[in-house]
């Protein structure tokens, strides 16, 4: 077993890998920018090296840096987390070459599955039903117009390199493929240099389904069941639960197999996640895989027991599974939250800024996975994540009613956040009653737009219209406290203008 080593990441996740740690005996060593400094993950660690100045580009994304920090401290091995590097399989090899070891998969497992087009092929070779579409990039608009009309309208242009809904495009007619095309490869280009892109059949209101696997170096490999992780924002999860309110044993089944036959087939060793999307008929379809421990990770081990992150350390180790397929149980039901600096009341501008108070909820069936205590400043340059609440419950009812009063008991003042949004989703019947799809949270706002106006919607422009009106006249004439009588920062107050100039 490894006697030291580096987490390659900041955040909630630092802290969490630091615990597992903690719990191995084995000597966590931190890295840092200069905004995170004073950071709890480096509070915590038993050491701590700076990588350089506060953008990620400049720090947690510097490879070199990263793996001076890890010669200097003797660290034997790093954990990437997830994000920054943890998909990035230059980082993977990287690590190998300096003498290290990277916890998580080989990083042609990474390459491979990392391009989309390439982990449709593996898909198709384990025999795993694919969505429709391409398993190659097109570059040319007409040859793509050609195959959208053999597979039908609508379709999702996707980026094959991508990940996180950059470059994905939905189209309903041939007429708006030109546009859509030119868009998704100059963003998929700039997101992730690379502008290949693809495309597949869209589903309508699928759900978002995704099994955990996890294998060793021997070949022996397993799934932990699904997550559910339909409500999603701009493609971006908010609320997981484990399992899901649509699976049975038999779905969980087929379902686990096909995953486990793909990662197989990509000869993947350590944690990974396996997404599909699932019709209104049940029938389920390859999506992608993830490389790498997943944000909503704690769902599953809640309901399954199985440590994941010290499974992790394990497997990179060298050592054998110590689970087979028979041993894994699944007990009761967890539902995550993930906590946001974000103003959900404000189009979910980023609020970063100090916390001034903080008292996380505690109790029967409650986590909460954090990265941040009261004084610590929320800085601008990095996802705006500050931790995960999850509750688990032997039912799903348990398991809401217990998140709603956590919920109720979170104090975090000082920045906006997502707690109060959870609280209303947490009431919603659709939520309640299970009845979960990918545009859940698109229905949601809308009702709760409505909700909380009461006005028709050339009422509530006009009153947009005005309220620009007024800020243009103003802000001419700056006043001393005008921030103050904003209530907010001027970057607030920024993004709330671009927010007004977005909706007229």
């Amino acid at each position: 077993m490894f006697n030291k080593i580096l987490i390659a990441n900041r955040g909630e996740i630092a802290v969490r890998v630091i615990r597992a740690c903690r719990e191995m005996n084995i000597s966590p060593v931190a890295v840092y920018s200069d905004a995170d400094s004073r950071a709890l993950h480096v509070r915590l660690a038993d050491e701590a090296y700076r990588l350089g100045p506060a953008p990620s580009t400049e720090s947690y994304l510097r490879i070199d840096r990263i793996l001076d920090a890890a010669h200097q401290a003797g660290a034997e091995a790093i954990h990437p987390g997830y994000g920054f590097l943890a998909e990035n399989a230059a980082f993977a090899r990287a690590v190998e070459e300096a003498g290290l070891v990277f916890i998580g998969p080989n990083w042609q497992a990474i390459e491979a599955l990392g391009d989309k087009t390439r982990a449709r092929e593996i898909a198709i070779r384990a025999n795993a039903p694919v969505v429709p579409g391409l398993t190659k990039p097109v570059t040319d608009v007409n040859e793509l117009k050609r195959l959208a009309q053999e597979v039908g309208f609508p379709i999702l242009l996707k980026a094959a390199a991508g990940g996180g809904g950059k470059g994905m495009r939905r189209v309903d007619s041939l007429d708006q493929l030109d546009a859509a095309f030119a868009l998704a490869r100059s963003e998929a280009e700039s997101a992730f240099g690379n502008g290949a892109i693809y495309f597949e059949k869209l589903l309508e209101r699928p759900r978002h389904i995704e099994i955990q696997v996890i294998g060793d170096r021997y070949g022996h490999i397993i799934h932990l069941g699904e997550r559910e992780c339909s409500l999603q924002r701009r493609h971006q999860k908010v609320i997981e639960e484990c399992p899901s309110p649509l699976n049975d044993a038999e779905l969980r089944h087929r379902m686990g197999q096909v995953a486990v036959s793909i990662a197989r087939e990509a000869g993947y060793y350590n944690a990974g996640t396996v997404e599909f999307l699932v019709d209104q008929q049940r029938n389920f379809y390859f999506l992608e895989v993830n490389t790498r421990l997943q944000v909503e990770h704690p769902v599953t081990e809640m309901v399954t027991g199985v440590d994941l992150v010290r499974e992790q350390i394990r497997i990179a180790a060298g050592e054998r599974l110590d689970w087979q397929q028979e041993d894994i149980q699944w007990r009761g039901v967890a539902i995550e939250c993930r906590i946001c600096a974000e103003d959900p009341d404000n189009n979910f501008i980023p609020c970063p800024g100090t916390i001034t108070r903080l008292r996380p909820p505690a109790g029967p069936g409650i986590r909460d996975d954090s990265g941040v205590f009261s004084g610590w400043s929320v800085p601008v340059f990095y996802d705006p994540l500050l931790g995960k609440l999850i509750a688990w419950g032997r039912t799903r009812t348990e398991a809401i009613d217990r998140l709603r009063r956590a919920l109720d008991e979170y104090v975090l003042d000082g920045i906006g956040s997502t707690i109060p949004f959870y609280r209303e989703i947490l009431r919603d019947a659709e939520f309640i009653e299970g009845r979960l799809d990918t545009g859940f949270i698109e229905r949601f706002l809308s009702r709760r737009s409505q909700n909380s106006t009461g006005l028709p919607t050339v009422v509530r422009q006009a009153a947009l219209i005005a309220a620009t009106l007024h800020y243009t006249d103003h802000s001419t004439q700056p006043s001393a406290n005008s921030h103050q009588a904003a209530g907010d920062s001027a970057w607030k107050m920024h993004g709330r203008m671009m927010l007004l100039n977005s909706r007229l």
